[in-house]
């Protein structure tokens, strides 16, 4: 019975999202289809699978390797901060930003990112029928998190048309970033944390392909490679590459303290009204009916809301601590659903981030395409998590 709610949860969600969209007349439930196979395969892979976890966990080396020499550079400057057991959000998951960027733009000056981009895209794009930009972001997204992931291809964002930048903005609502993988990992089981990362980039194609569903030009569907005009020589470049990610570390984190503030002065005017009243338990209730299409019981499902309640309102780290205090309580899907669910930035703090991000990159006039469609890109967020949730969740009883 559990599992046919959880079977049915999948396309509830789906529904939801497709009444949410705009233009139901252009989405093309073909390569949407396709993609929901895609991601069967690839959960059963990871899940059931020795060699699965091995690849997944070199691709999550790879970049806690970028990390690690990021972290060499903040600790030369920090280096009583670095030294905590515990590091600040600021020096673990902001700071990194700079050299991300600047390793990337070392890429992108030899060539290398265009090339794979173009190639990594193409391969995609045959499945996902997007262009091949929005079908190598996902992959981006998978590691690199939403403001690293658009930083990098910022050159490229700059030549969109409108409509092509707000897929963007959705789709960055359901990436984490690999610079705190490490702090996920040590709350949270590691296989669905790694399960979660490619199935949130494949469900922000899939959603994002019904909540605002494009038609690109096969003209139009190229790599942008700027002209030999603007390239400046390889120092001017790199120097440049660590200003933007400074400035970008800035943006965000007036962001984040921002929204949390102001979440927190919500409460406190809720508290006043009706006692004990936050926005977290009204997220808590919203959600509620989701939770029991997770499969899951009356006492695990509410649970579970609350959960999804304080990752919306919050953040995922406040939510992954509960969870990691009731690790040993809870059954095995109950573990496996929530933790999926927690592992992305889909809360309206990201929201901030991502319009920093587009005001620090790209200009004013286009950050304003995020501020008029908030309301699109928390419903994609919102709805990737519970989707790539329900899909772990048929594979863990």
């Amino acid at each position: 019975m559990y599992f046919l709610l959880n079977l049915l949860g999948v396309f509830v969600v789906m529904g939801v999202v497709f009444l949410c969209s705009p233009n139901k007349k252009a989405v093309k439930w073909r390569p949407i289809v396709s993609l929901i196979i895609v991601e069967l395969l690839i959960t059963w892979f990871m899940l059931g699978t020795t060699i699965g976890s091995w690849v997944i966990n070199k691709i999550g080396s790879f970049f806690t390797w970028l990390i690690s020499c990021a972290n060499e550079g903040i600790g030369f400057v920090f280096p009583t901060a670095m030294a905590n057991e515990t590091v600040d959000f600021f020096f673990s998951a902001l700071l990194p930003i700079i050299f991300i960027v600047t390793f990337f733009d070392i890429l992108s000056y030899f060539g290398i990112l265009t090339w794979i981009i173009d190639k990594g895209g193409w391969v995609i794009s045959k499945v996902s029928r997007l262009p091949k930009l929005e079908s190598f972001f996902s992959i981006q997204m998978m590691f690199l998190g939403n403001t690293e992931a658009l930083a990098v291809i910022r050159d490229q964002l700059s030549v969109l048309k409108d409509n092509r930048l707000l897929t963007f903005g959705i789709m960055s609502m359901s990436s984490i970033s690999g610079s705190i993988l490490g702090a996920y990992l040590s709350m949270v089981p590691a296989e669905y944390v790694f399960s979660a990362i490619p199935l949130n980039c494949l469900n922000a194609l899939i959603l994002v392909s019904i909540l605002n569903p494009i038609h690109v030009k096969k003209e139009e569907d190229i790599i942008y490679v700027p002209p030999k005009s603007e390239k400046k020589d390889f120092f001017s470049t790199i120097s440049n590459s660590m200003l933007v990610g400074m400035n970008m570390v800035i943006v965000i984190l007036a962001m984040v303290i921002g929204y949390v503030a102001l979440t927190a002065g919500l409460n406190g005017v809720l508290g006043v009204i009706v006692h004990g009243l936050t926005i977290q338990k009204i997220f808590s209730f919203i959600f509620s009916p989701f939770a029991f299409l997770l499969g899951l019981t009356g006492h695990d499902a509410m649970y579970v809301a609350q959960l999804m309640g304080i990752k919306l309102a919050t953040n995922e780290f406040v939510a992954m601590m509960d969870l990691k205090n009731n690790l040993d309580t809870l059954p095995p899907h109950t573990i496996a659903v929530a933790t999926t669910f927690l592992t992305s930035f889909a809360n309206f703090s990201t929201v901030g981030m991502i319009y920093g991000t587009y005001n620090s990159v790209l200009s004013k006039d286009k950050a304003a395409i995020i501020g008029k469609n908030v309301w699109k890109l928390l419903v994609s967020g919102i709805a990737v998590s519970l989707l790539s949730a329900m899909i772990v969740g048929l594979f863990v009883w």
